[in-house]
């Protein structure tokens, strides 16, 4: 199983498990090519394209049943896997479930069958908001029925459980039991123009993969692929049913965040609320509502940023016993080689228009970027062949040797609406890449996907061994970013393939003694590291003096959270800015210094201290894992 946070050290081990549900109900694979007559019913996907059900007047009528069939995570002619989904009575099984879809102020009659061998324990079939503790216990071989209206509008789902595990606890032969609830306005007009994605997550399935990670049923790169035109807004509506957070990020663009919620209750924010983001960590339960429109034709993609969530290691094919399917060896480093939680989008000029580029009124800047590599070492018990990396730019030298690799690849620091070519040079012993993390780059060719980045007639390739890249943006906006690997993520950004990435406004200076950068990383060993170093140096500040604190996390594998405290707690700090983008006006608050984040998210704070004396700027993963605390220092201003 994989940690809370996503991390995976996949072991090989058959492919292929046969027999039946023994007492703890593990799923197994089923081989295929066997006839289709003796073995469970297919389970399709559902694109929650169509609702659910039979509605006369002010009354939907649905009729549920639960039952084990043979579910196809990656192609429908592949492995498939024995797990329990809802069905309408008459119908196909579906992962997610049938979609329930209806106005504010519906009556719904639910009925909901059992064919399963244990009692069915139904959550989210109920009014919203309502009791997160609200259920419906269907014995096995029994039916049981439920009215109620719909309730406020909002993104929900429902969910059903035959282990007696909670959503946190569920791991396998359950976890496919969800669907969406969605509730429309009591007045909306003509069909909805929004699309509803499911995340769905199978632990300890049949190995490998050790888990299946989907995306309304798929696995990339078995994913819908969505088509959209430059300029339209899309809405979507997403929801988490399973018991891994994941932190949603998309490439090229900001999106908006309209709605925040869970299962049971929604909270739907008014105009001046809604943030801009370009990556959002979705918790067990959660459901969040976003809008975005794509400026640039091109190809980009909307995926979780753990690693280990859109990692090789959850595809089903065969890896050779011999061979650690983690290894940096055995990864193909193009889009291929992913899998898991990933959507790719294909954003078209729209008939007769012609998108162009801004034209160049200032010179490019040059910078050269070294990708480079430390000597090789095997950790004890391993038996792998890594190395560290980093990042290096160069200053009119050559780049470092590897055995003085720095601890922290070099933080780039560029101006918004100035052009940069940044050549991209690798010494690596393996294929490399580099993604803008938050930069809405005017080309897609250069968004660092090898294999996807760019379009069909012109894909931007992998920096291969000894070989070069260049890409060319202009930045549009001053915040705080991130620059980091997009090949094998998990193991390159780990080995130091990452660094932050600052815009300034135009004349501004980039002071360190006021700005202060905590880069938040992992080593291969899974220990953190702020800065490059698990120890970092004490902060000395000044009372009376304004700083800025610029929180990155970008560990692929914790979500961590960000406290500023003094010896009774935490502090008080004012937000400034999510992922490189200002807050609205009424967020821009004083509040508790303690922020919570996942792997992909910046945020910015403002803080200014009024007395001296010493502070911890601690920085702990959510869950088991680790905890750096930053001693600092407050003095009194010279006279």
């Amino acid at each position: 199983m994989t940690s809370p946070n996503g991390r995976r050290w996949a072991c090989a081990a058959s492919l292929l498990v046969l027999g039946g549900l023994g007492a703890a109900q593990t799923p197994r694979a089923v081989d295929t090519t066997a006839v289709d007559r003796f073995l469970p019913e297919r389970i399709l996907a559902n694109d929650n394209r169509s609702a659910g059900g039979t509605q006369r007047h002010d009354t939907l009528t649905l009729r549920l049943v639960a039952r084990e069939g043979r579910w196809f995570p990656e192609s429908d002619s592949g492995l498939s896997i024995v797990v329990q989904a809802f069905a309408e009575e008459g119908h196909p099984l579906h992962i997610p479930g049938p979609l329930v879809r209806v106005r504010s102020g519906t009556v719904l009659r639910v009925s909901v069958r059992n064919t399963l061998g244990s009692t069915l324990v139904l959550f989210g079939m109920h009014r919203r908001p309502g009791p997160r503790g609200t259920t419906l216990r269907v014995p096995a071989g029994e039916r049981r029925e439920v009215t109620f209206r719909a309730g406020a509008p909002g993104s929900y789902f429902y969910w059903g459980s035959t282990t007696g595990n909670g959503m946190r606890e569920r791991d396998n032969i359950d976890t496919q039991l969800y669907g969406a609830f969605i509730v429309d306005s009591a007045n909306a007009v003509g069909p909805p123009r929004d699309r509803i994605f499911v995340i769905g997550v199978l632990h300890e399935g049949p190995v490998p993969p050790p888990d299946m990670m989907v995306i309304n049923g798929k696995s990339w790169p078995y994913t819908e692929r969505l088509d959209q035109q430059v300029g339209d807004t899309v809405h979507w509506r997403w929801l988490n049913p399973s018991a891994q957070p994941h932190p949603m990020h998309l490439h090229g663009f900001y999106f908006n965040v309209e709605s925040r919620g869970g299962w049971a209750a929604d909270t739907v924010y008014a105009p001046a609320d809604r943030r801009a983001a370009v990556t959002e960590t979705m918790y067990p339960g959660a459901t969040m509502t976003m809008s975005w429109a794509a400026s640039k034709p091109g190809n980009w993609l909307f995926h979780c940023h753990f690693g280990f969530h859109v990692s090789h290691s959850l595809s089903m094919k065969p890896v050779p016993p011999d061979k650690e399917p983690d290894s940096p060896n055995e990864v193909d480093h193009t889009v291929s080689g992913m899998a898991g939680l990933v959507l790719g989008i294909v954003a078209h000029e729209k008939p007769g228009s012609h998108v162009a580029l801004a034209a160049v009124e200032k010179a490019a800047r040059d910078i050269r970027l070294f990708m480079q590599a430390s000597p090789p070492f095997s950790p004890p018990g391993t038996g792998l062949t890594l190395y560290n990396y980093a990042f290096v730019e160069e200053h009119g030298s050559k780049p470092p040797a590897p055995d003085s690799l720095p601890k922290l690849s070099s933080p780039l620091v560029l101006r918004r609406d100035e052009p940069v070519r940044i050549t991209i040079e690798s010494r690596l012993p393996h294929p490399g890449a580099v993604h803008w993390h938050g930069i809405e780059v005017q080309n897609s060719y250069v968004d660092g996907v090898p294999g996807w980045s760019g379009s069909a007639s012109r894909l931007a390739p992998a920096v291969m061994p000894g070989g070069s890249f260049i890409a060319e943006f202009t930045p549009t906006r001053a915040g705080t970013f991130i620059y980091h690997s997009h090949s094998n993520e998990y193991f390159q950004i780990a080995a130091g393939l990452a660094a932050p990435l600052i815009v300034l406004e135009p004349g501004a200076v980039y002071d360190t003694t006021t700005d202060k950068t905590i880069f938040v990383n992992e080593s291969l060993d899974g220990r953190g590291r702020i800065n490059g170093v698990a120890q970092p140096d004490t902060l000395r500040l000044v009372v009376g003096t304004a700083y800025r604190f610029r929180l990155i996390d970008i560990a692929p594998d914790f979500r961590i959270f960000a406290s500023l405290v003094d010896a009774v707690g935490p502090v008080r700090w004012r937000a400034m800015a999510k992922d490189g983008a200002d807050l609205p006006p009424n967020q821009r608050t004083v509040q508790t210094a303690r922020m919570p984040m996942g792997p992909g998210e910046t945020a910015d704070f403002s803080y200014t201290p009024t007395e001296p004396g010493s502070l911890i700027l601690d920085v702990s993963t959510q869950v088991e894992g680790w905890t750096i605390r930053i001693p600092i220092q407050v003095r009194r201003r010279t006279p």
